[in-house]
Formats: structure tokens, C-alpha cells, sequence
């Protein structure tokens, strides 16, 4: 029988990419968001264009009318109100980060306890992936940029640097409350730094990665890049290939839900980060430090965890990856200054 998958969020970078991946799978996918992916054409069967804020459009995306059932196998929650440090670290977005996140993720698990709750007992019950973020981890355990504590079990007593973290921190709770309470299946996992082709790359919601290949893709020979703080903040950088890996292995075992990280080990700091873009670019530049977000000093994923329920490596070198980005974002920026 055809598997069926919904992504919500499916026009952004990690939801587009888990779409193409489904459809290599075979799945029917449904991709459901605010608009269509930016850089690609989505491969989804169906992409709605809605706002999952309103429970009306939440309930329209999880019915089927193409088939004579009326569920999904698979559901990827992906949608949020989230970008790079310039938007999540400001605070001048924290409302809308808090409020937007979590009223998509209840009307979306108070739509599916409606499906469980159905006495029908042949309507099927579908599973949910929930992207939380390593921003949950707190601040205090990532002082040290040579030795953040980020394995799963450190994430109490709680207390993340942003209203970002805290979200993510409820909406795990919360998918965990509604598994236990209603019997919905769920699994979770902590993003890190996910990155690669087909993200954003401008515009002020941009990560890290993303933001310094743009910066060194327009850099004349001999002139200067920013970097907000000392460059001496350490982060781990995921490539999307192998993240979209991960989730389907997680989605596939229904021994485990997590959380559980999703992440790189390769451990650099800001400062590296801009001198391997640069070697990759072939181009000498100097960099000048001003001040501007920057989030905790130290990240990185622990991967203990994701070894041994889901024999999970990560195949990306950082360096693999970022030439394929860069690569990817120096066309976007020589097409976009042929206009």
C-alpha cells in the first residue's frame, strides 16, 4: 500500500529536503506552509499554502481526500517562527517566536488527538517527528567554548539562553505529554546547526554557515568581512544530507522516541569557520570583529546517544560540506547580480 507523509513546514530548508527524500522512498507527500520552497521547486504531490496558526487550515492539511482513507502514515513538524542568532538572539522577536511556534504545535497535536480519538479502530494512527533545537540546552553548561555539556540528560535543570530554547523546551514537553496522555506517537530530536544548499542565505533569518559564504562570496580580494563577538564562540555545523538521514531512522524505530541530538561533533570556532570558507574560496580578506548577537559561548553536539539506538554516524565533513554550500550560494549570488 502507497505510504503517505505530510510535511509541515515544507517550504523551508529542512522540510523541502525531507520531501525530495520522501519521494525517493516512494511516499505520497503532502507539504504544507506559509509559501513554496525559495531556491527549488517542491516535489510534494500537493503543497498547500497555508498559515498552521489557524486550526482550520491545521485540520484541512492532516485530511486525505485522494484516498479512500483518511490519514497519514508519517508527519513531519518542521514549521516554526526561526532564523540564524540575528533574529533568534535580538530579542526583538521573542513574542512572536514564543506565541507562533507553540499555537502551531497545539493545533496541530490537538488535531491529531482527534484522529486517535476516533472509535473506528481501522483509521489509522499516524506518527509524528517533532524538530526541537539544541538552543534548549542551558546556558550554563556552554560557558566554556573548549567544553559544552550538551548530552541529553544535561537539558535539566533547565534554563536556555533565549525564548527560542525555552519554546523548544515546551514543545518537547509537550509532544511527550500528549504521547503519554492520548497515545500519539512521536519522536523527537535536538537540531544542531543544520546547513547546506537550498537555505537561506539573506534576509536577516541566515545561520551562521549560510551568512559567512554570502560575505565571502562578495568580498573583493583584500577587503574585510564582519563577525559579530571575538570569533572564539565554538558550534558544531550539521550537513543536511545527514540530518534528513537521521530523522528517517529515527521515524523508522518504534522502540525509541528521544529526544535525542541531531548533530556534528566536528567542534570549530566562529574564527575557523570563516578561515575554512575562505581557503575553500581561494580568497584572503581580513575579518573585523563588532559586536552584535551571539548566543552562548560553547556547542556541540553529543552524539552518544544517537550511536546506540540508531547506529547513526554523521558521513559530512565540515569541510565536504561547506564547499558544496558555498558552491551552492557564490551561483545564487552570480545570478542574482546578473539582473
Amino acid at each position: 500500500m502507497l505510504k503517505k507523509a505530510l510535511v509541515l513546514g515544507g517550504g523551508g530548508f529542512i522540510g523541502n529536503h525531507m520531501v525530495t527524500r520522501l519521494k525517493l522512498e516512494g511516499f505520497w507527500v503532502r507539504a504544507v506552509d506559509l509559501k513554496r520552497p525559495e531556491f527549488s521547486e517542491s516535489e510534494a504531490d500537493e503543497f498547500y499554502i497555508g498559515d498552521l496558526r489557524s486550526p482550520q487550515i491545521v485540520e484541512q492539511a492532516l485530511k486525505i481526500n485522494t484516498f479512500n482513507d483518511d490519514s497519514f502514515d508519517e508527519i513531519y513538524q518542521f514549521a516554526a517562527d526561526m532564523g540564524g542568532a540575528g533574529f533568534v538572539f535580538s530579542g526583538e522577536n521573542d513574542a512572536d517566536i514564543m506565541h507562533n511556534s507553540s499555537l502551531i504545535n497545539l493545533n496541530v497535536l490537538d488535531s491529531l488527538r482527534q484522529i486517535y480519538n476516533k472509535s473506528d479502530t481501522e483509521v489509522k494512527r499516524p506518527k509524528i517527528f517533532y524538530s526541537s533545537s539544541a538552543c534548549m540546552y542551558p546556558e550554563h553548561n556552554q560557558m566554556d567554548p573548549d567544553n559544552p555539556k550538551c548530552d541529553e540528560e544535561s537539558a535539566y535543570p533547565a534554563a536556555p539562553d533565549s525564548e527560542y530554547g525555552w519554546e523548544k523546551l515546551f514543545s518537547e514537553r509537550l509532544f511527550l505529554a500528549f504521547n503519554r496522555n492520548f497515545g500519539i506517537r512521536v519522536a523527537i530530536a535536538r537540531f544542531h546547526n543544520i546547513y547546506g544548499p537550498l537555505g537561506t542565505w539573506g534576509g536577516g533569518r541566515e545561520k551562521a554557515p549560510a551568512a559567512i559564504c554570502r560575505k565571502v562570496a562578495s568580498v573583493i580580494p583584500g577587503d574585510s568581512i564582519e563577525v559579530w563577538g571575538d570569533g572564539k564562540q565554538t558550534r558544531s555545523f550539521l550537513y543536511i544530507d545527514d540530518c534528513i538521514e537521521a530523522v528517517r531512522r529515527l521515524m523508522s524505530n518504534d522502540n525509541f522516541i528521544g529526544p535525542v541530538n541531531i548533530g556534528s561533533e566536528e567542534m570549530v570556532t566562529i574564527n575557523q569557520l570563516v578561515q575554512e570558507i575562505g581557503k575553500i574560496a581561494g580568497k584572503k580578506f581580513s575579518v573585523i570583529h563588532i559586536p552584535g548577537p551571539l548566543g552562548v559561548r560553547g556547542r556541540n553536539s553529543d552524539n552518544t546517544l544517537i550511536r546506540s539506538v540508531l547506529d547513526w554516524e554523521y558521513e559530512w565533513s565540515l569541510e565536504d560540506g561547506l564547499k558544496s554550500t558555498y558552491a551552492w550560494i557564490e551561483k545564487q549570488i552570480q545570478s542574482k547580480n546578473k539582473l
